[in-house]
Formats: structure tokens, sequence, C-alpha cells
């Protein structure tokens, strides 16, 4: 597999806000989004015992695949040797590709760059949100909607994004806020 990176730190974002975990970032997307903060192209091949072994060097029990888009490369039997070693695996995905036939993921964190989203079963939508139409993300019978305001890495305007957040959750309160803590702590 085409590894971005492994790291281990706490999660930032959405429903495991503040859980220690190691993340897998694999290389590759098929989207190109004008905002994507990750520089998710560079890589290392490594085999699923390799990416196995490099997790069980951490301390967490909680691993996050992502990328990238991870579903371009994600195996089911990756998953299956995490399982084994008594992880929690969660996704963070577009939602433009399946998972893997097989693939058994205990927590999917969609969130969508496109109107296409092929995912079966998702349990959180995670909205990068500027002030857009998001209500068709509303339809989808998920555990957890957030809006995670967009980080133009201007303050004045991220000030202004963040105020449209909270009042468009204030106005629907289907929504809750997804706010990118790693970065105001300053880790990965």
């Amino acid at each position: 597999m085409r590894v971005n990176e492994i790291f281990y730190s706490v999660q930032g974002e959405g429903r495991y806000t503040g859980t220690p975990a190691v993340f897998v970032r694999l290389a590759g997307c098929n989207l190109k989004c004008s905002f994507c903060d990750t520089d998710h192209n560079p890589f290392v091949e490594m085999t699923e015992e390799d990416i196995v072994e490099k997790v069980c060097s951490f301390p967490a029990n909680h691993v996050v695949i992502t990328g990238g888009e991870p579903t371009l490369q994600l195996t089911a039997s990756l998953v299956d040797m995490l399982h084994g070693k008594g992880l929690f695996v969660q996704i963070e995905t577009n939602g433009s590709h399946p998972l893997p036939q097989g693939c058994h993921i205990d927590w999917v964190t969609c969130s969508p760059k496109s109107a296409t989203v092929v995912l079966d079963a998702i349990d959180e939508i995670k909205v990068v949100y500027w002030g857009q139409d998001v209500s068709e993300w509303e339809r989808f019978l998920v555990t957890e909607h957030r809006l995670q305001p967009l980080d133009t890495q201007d303050d004045v305007r991220n000030q202004e994004i963040l105020q449209m957040t909270i009042n468009y959750i204030l106005a629907h309160p289907i929504w809750r806020l997804s706010l990118q803590t790693h970065k105001m702590i300053n880790v990965r």
C-alpha cells in the first residue's frame, strides 16, 4: 500500500475529538479540493503487515484510516488484521467510493466534497462549511451531522465563517459544531 504517513496523536475532529489515535494516512485522492490542507501525495510502499506492526507500536487502541481518499487502497484484510489486534477502526472518507467488500469499519466519518456519496452506512457526516447550502446532507440517516468551518488561513475570514457556521447550527439544530482542535492546540 502507498502510505503517506503513520503517526500518533489525538483525534482533532468529530465524534472522537480528544481520543488518542494512530493515524494511517494513505496516499492519493480522487478529488482536487481547493481547500485541502493535507499533502497526501508523498508515500512509501508498506505491506499490510508492516502497517499493523507500526500501528501496534503505539499505545492507543483507536486507529483512524484517512488520506487523501483511503477507500482507493483500503482492504478488508487490513481492517481484519487491525481488529485481530483488538483495535477500533475509524475511517475518514469523502464517500465517493464504496468500502471494500467485507470491510467492517467501526466508525465511518464521511466528509463529502461532491454531491455523489456512494456509501451504504455512515456514522457521521462532517461537512466543511463556508456558507454553502448543506441541506442535501441532512437527509442522510446518520448518528451525527457535523459542520466544520472552512480554514482559509485568514484569521478575519475564519472568524466570519465560524460565526456563519454557528448561526447555521443554531437555526438547524440537527447539526453539531466540529472544530479542528488539533490546529488550535498545535498538534498533528
